[in-house]
């Protein structure tokens, strides 16, 4: 590995690394090398530094590294990693709304997030300022940019209902300003605009108890650890749960909690998790996805679709 700062291009205020191991990026600790990974100082800096790519570079976005399983050859592109920056969150009465907002919505306000924000670090932010609504995301192990970008939920919420407008960038460095009716959001899945990636979003919360809202937020974490593989490397859940069903109920009759294939286990906790128990490479957790899904759909007629995302060569 090396690191540099800048690409060559003085302006560049951001840190580049080269050949760079993504194992302790990813949530899942596996995943080869990245032939380049830029770490932005602010957005008008990764603007510069897009617009600097080569146009068929491949291009990827990186947060916490959750819902993301990385080839064991890696990445031959270059990385954007937002954990640690792009990660402002700021507080903005809300006196005018969009035509997507009723005027009984006058004692909101609007939090600025910025893409590489976690969405633990959000909910926290939120309940001490007695807003409320967006308690559920203190149990996404992710940043906004990802839950922005497949609708991420817990509990009962979502994300995209809290959203008014947000910011997107391009490849070419160009900023623009969207309304949240430039996109279709459902469950776990969203889209929009071709080509772009969110930079920040506004959000509407309504006041309420900060107490109160502090107090879900310990209640949900404390179930999220009573029923979740918490503190085991994994990437979440890694199905979608099947619309009337869910993807744990369907794991765990298909007799499949506790497989293990190599250093990948299926949860004996929560079946619709696999953990990395050590020494598990990113072709043995893809391949006990593969056969979970086989299993499951043998056993119920049901083919699970999975919410994690593959990124570099799988064969």
């Amino acid at each position: 590995m090396s690191t540099s700062t800048g690409t060559g291009t003085s302006s560049l205020r951001g840190t580049l690394l080269l050949d760079e191991p993504l194992g302790r990026y990813t949530s899942w600790r596996v995943g080869g090398p990245a032939k380049r990974l830029y770490r932005p100082a602010d957005q008008q800096d990764l603007a510069c530094f897009l617009a600097g790519l080569e146009a068929d570079e491949p291009l990827f976005w990186l947060g916490l590294g959750s819902n993301l399983l990385i080839s064991d050859t890696g990445f031959p592109g270059t990385l954007i990693h937002t954990q640690g920056c792009l990660n402002t969150i700021t507080a903005h009465s809300d006196t005018q709304h969009s035509e997507t907002r009723g005027s009984g919505e006058a004692a909101a306000t609007t939090l600025r997030v910025e893409a590489g924000a976690s969405c633990a670090k959000l909910a926290r932010f939120a309940s001490r300022l007695g807003l409320v609504g967006a308690e559920f995301l203190a149990g996404i192990p992710g940043t906004l940019g990802g839950a922005l970008a497949m609708n991420a939920g817990a509990w009962g919420g979502e994300t995209w209902p809290l959203v008014e407008r947000v910011r997107t960038i391009d490849r070419e460095g160009q900023i623009r300003e969207r309304a949240r009716s430039a996109f279709r959001a459902g469950y776990r899945q969203v889209t929009g605009p071709e080509g772009e990636w969110f930079l920040s979003a506004d959000l509407v919360l309504a006041p309420g108890d900060s107490e109160a809202a502090q107090a879900r937020i310990r209640t949900l974490l404390d179930q999220r650890a009573a029923t979740q593989p918490i503190g085991l490397p994994s990437c979440g859940s890694v199905f979608r749960n099947p619309p009337g069903d869910h993807a744990a109920r369907l794991i765990e009759a298909a007799g499949l909690k506790g497989r293990r294939l190599g250093g990948a286990e299926v949860s004996p906790k929560h079946a619709n998790f696999i953990i990395n128990l050590g020494e598990a490479t990113a072709r043995e957790i893809a391949a006990l996805i593969d056969l979970v899904q086989d299993a499951v759909e043998r056993h119920s007629g049901i083919r699970l679709q999975p919410e994690v995302r593959r990124l570099g060569a799988f064969s």
